[in-house]
C-alpha cells in the first residue's frame, strides 16, 4: 500500500456501479468521520492507475476534499481486470437483522449508511423486531389441466402431514 496524490489516480470509465444522492453523501461523511477506514481498505488501481476497486470511494474522497489517498497497484491482465471491476463490486450475502435489532443502535446504523425504513425503528431508536420478517407464510400456486389431479394427490397429501402447511384447492 502506498499513499499518493488523489490527482494522479483516474476514474476507470468501464465501472458499472454508482452511489448517487443521499447514499453518495453518506459515503463522503464516512470518509470524513472515518478516514483510517481507507488504510484498511485502499482503492486498488492497475499499473496505470486507474481506479479497479473504489471507484465511489474515491470520488467520495476527492468531494471530502482529501489530497492523498491510499492505494495498492495491481498487475492483472485485462480479463483479471475486467473480471475484478465486477466481483469487487457484488454485494455478497444479507444483513442478520435479528442480531441488527438486538446488538446495535439503529441511529448509529444509519449513520454509517445501513438504510432502515422509518417504520423499522420504533420511538426509542430501536429495530423493531416484528418488522424484520415480513413474511409469516410462503403460498406456491401449482397450475395444471385437471386430469393430473391424480398424478399429483399423493405428494400435495405427503406434504400436507408436515406441521402447518395447509393445502387450498381451487379450479377456474
Amino acid at each position: 500500500m502506498q499513499l499518493v496524490k488523489i490527482s494522479e489516480v483516474k476514474l476507470n470509465p468501464n465501472n458499472p456501479r454508482l452511489i448517487k444522492d443521499d447514499k453518495f453523501k453518506k459515503l463522503v461523511r464516512s470518509i470524513k468521520d472515518f478516514p483510517e477506514m481507507l488504510n484498511i481498505r485502499p482503492i486498488v488501481v492497475n499499473k496505470d492507475m486507474i481506479i479497479l476497486g473504489g471507484n465511489m470511494r474515491y470520488k467520495a474522497c476527492k468531494e471530502a476534499g482529501l489530497k492523498e489517498i491510499p492505494i495498492i497497484i495491481t498487475d492483472l491482465s485485462e480479463d483479471k481486470q475486467r473480471e475484478f471491476l465486477i466481483k469487487d463490486n457484488t454485494s455478497g450475502g444479507e444483513w442478520d437483522w435479528e442480531v441488527l435489532a438486538n446488538e446495535w443502535d439503529s441511529e448509529q446504523l444509519e449513520d454509517w449508511g445501513l438504510d432502515l425504513l422509518n417504520s423499522d425503528i420504533n420511538e426509542k431508536g430501536k429495530i423493531v423486531k416484528e418488522n424484520i420478517n415480513p413474511f409469516v407464510k410462503t403460498h406456491i400456486l401449482l397450475s395444471f389441466p385437471p386430469e393430473k389431479m391424480i398424478d399429483i394427490q399423493e405428494y400435495i397429501e405427503k406434504i400436507c402431514l408436515i406441521e402447518d402447511v395447509e393445502y387450498e384447492q381451487s379450479s377456474n
